[in-house]
């Protein structure tokens, strides 16, 4: 049993903003009040700083096989680096293999996290060849496993991409049992024919990467993803949303009173499309999919935060080296795609958020946390400082600044994409139910502290 005092913070959630004392026992807030005086095993004073629930980023991409490699993030190194960012939760992706099935996907991602994650996780399940066998499977997964959330892409044509009729016929499964659709949306047909004229005429730079995937290729998936799930009356979740033509098919949903969750992540929000058309190799390190975009588009994604269009801000957390990028270096569409960013959302939403008067307070906790916790059946274990709730907990000084450097960052990539940024604002200590996981840039737990975390079916009222 061990126990844990957190005096003189000021507490921030999604709703509250407040100050208060915290006292944590066996993992769990079992106590908030104005003055507590509780023995404890560690007192901690929180002075000046804000008490943030633990950050969840639901879309990463650990140790994936992708386009001839693995990222370079594995289980373990990934989710410390989150601690170190403020980031308590994962949701990674177990992606089937097409012709296998969604039980070996899942077996094979828990050989990887169990016994190494040192911050929580869960996992979504990627369909990538949805069938009878497929479909089978779908009430062991949501109900055994506790994956209440399924993702397909629209793209990546021959490797995971599926047709409309797999799309919508796994959306009518997934209603029957309680469960939520992600999708990655792009037209993957116009993307491929894209990448194949720019090759045509020799065009092999990453440039060519933004130009082989413009937004009406974005906002046409999405809009038709979104009339699949209105007819099939399946909940719906569209992963890494980046431009306004996109937003636009969310907004027009709206007016027919359907509901879309939406998820942006934060490269989309801080990085913009020059970074592509730089000379030599350089946009390699931020080709990924959908590419970044224009800064009207940034504009939109900030607007549509406040607007409540968009509930989540994730990362897609994909590394890979420079020499892995190197693999495309005479052929953009052979450049890994992703970009690494884990260690730096939490902090990065607080300055160019927060500090910048973007977003409010409760509106970063909203979207770095509370949201995800509500939409993938997380809430109100994670995602909120409650009594009863998992102690995960972030001491915030939001005076401290620092400069993102890949020579002091914990991911396992040999760059940053915010490389020299100053940010205002630093995780002070990361406490994982009741465990201070990161001291003053210190960690003190082990490889494995992560828990697996099986949720409940998808609840319709988030």
């Amino acid at each position: 049993m061990s126990s844990l005092l957190v005096k003189n913070g000021t507490i921030v959630t999604a709703t509250d903003r407040y100050r208060a004392d915290v006292f944590i026992k066996d993992e769990k807030v079992v106590a908030i009040a104005d003055s507590l005086d509780e023995s404890a095993d560690r007192v901690i004073d929180a002075q000046g700083c804000y008490l943030f629930p633990g950050g969840i980023d639901a879309h990463t991409h650990m140790e994936l096989p992708f386009m001839g490699t693995f990222a370079s993030d594995t289980f373990h190194s990934g989710t410390l680096a989150g601690l170190y960012g403020g980031t308590t939760t994962i949701v990674d992706f177990a992606i089937q293999t097409q012709g296998d099935s969604l039980e070996a996907a899942i077996q094979e991602w828990h050989r990887k996290a169990d016994g190494h994650a040192v911050g929580d996780y869960a996992f979504h399940c990627a369909v990538t060849d949805f069938n009878e066998d497929t479909r089978k499977e779908i009430p062991r997964v949501i109900n055994e496993h506790g994956i209440n959330s399924f993702k397909t892409f629209m793209a990546y044509k021959g490797a995971l991409m599926v047709d409309d009729r797999q799309m919508f016929e796994l959306m009518k499964e997934l209603v029957k049992h309680g469960g939520i659709i992600t999708t990655h949306a792009e037209n993957g047909d116009m993307v491929d024919h894209l990448v194949q004229k720019f090759l045509s005429e020799g065009k092999t730079e990453p440039r060519y990467h933004v130009l082989s995937r413009p937004a009406i290729c974005e906002a046409e998936a999405s809009g038709r993803a979104i009339d699949l799930a209105y007819q099939a009356d399946c909940p719906l979740y569209i992963v890494h949303m980046t431009c306004e033509e996109a937003l636009a098919r969310v907004k027009a949903a709206a007016a027919r009173n359907q509901k879309v969750h939406v998820e942006t992540c934060v490269q989309y929000l801080l990085l913009d499309e020059s970074l592509y058309f730089q000379e030599g190799f350089e946009g390699a390190k931020v080709v990924m999919s959908p590419p970044l975009r224009k800064p009207k588009d940034q504009e939109a994604l900030w607007a549509a935060i406040n607007q409540n269009l968009v509930q989540h801000v994730a990362t897609d957390h994909c590394p890979f080296c420079s020499d892995q990028k190197e693999m495309g270096i005479d052929n953009f569409s052979k450049i890994p795609n992703g970009a690494p960013g884990i260690e730096n959302r939490f902090e990065l939403m607080y300055s160019e958020g927060v500090a910048q008067e973007r977003i409010s307070l409760n509106k970063f906790v909203e979207v770095t946390s509370t949201m995800a916790a509500k939409i993938f059946g997380l809430f109100p274990r994670k995602g909120t400082i409650a009594v009863g709730s998992d102690a995960d907990i972030v001491v915030f000084d939001p005076d401290k600044k620092h400069t993102i450097s890949a020579e002091t960052h914990h991911m396992r990539v040999d760059y940053s994409a915010y490389e020299g940024w100053e940010v205002q604002g630093k995780c002070r200590q990361t406490i994982l139910r009741g465990t201070v996981a990161i001291d003053d840039n210190v960690p003190l737990v082990e490889e494995g502290f992560g828990k697996y975390l099986p949720r409940e079916p998808f609840n319709r009222r988030y």
